[in-house]
């Protein structure tokens, strides 16, 4: 265990931290899932912005890797693209 007040500190933030990066991690996993799932072009061209606007704010908070969300996007345009 942690012997110094700024460790316990740290090791309290972290905690915090990590939940918050997993629940955003994972509503951006199931809006993808939501996404991918529709088959409807103009629902889908209306959740695009939405999913998109959502990666780059992931990325940019570096909760996800900014080539992790190029590479989403990019999926993303090619599914609807498919439709």
């Amino acid at each position: 265990m942690a012997n110094h007040k700024s460790s316990e500190k740290r090791i309290r933030q972290t905690v915090v931290k990590k939940d918050s990066n997993k629940y955003y991690a994972k509503t951006m996993r199931n809006a993808l899932k939501d996404f991918r799932g529709t088959t409807d072009k103009k629902e889908a061209e209306e959740m695009r912005p939405k999913v998109e606007s959502m990666l780059d704010k992931l990325a940019k908070k570096k909760i996800i890797h900014s080539k992790k969300a190029a590479n989403l996007k990019s999926s993303i345009a090619n599914h609807l693209g498919k439709l």
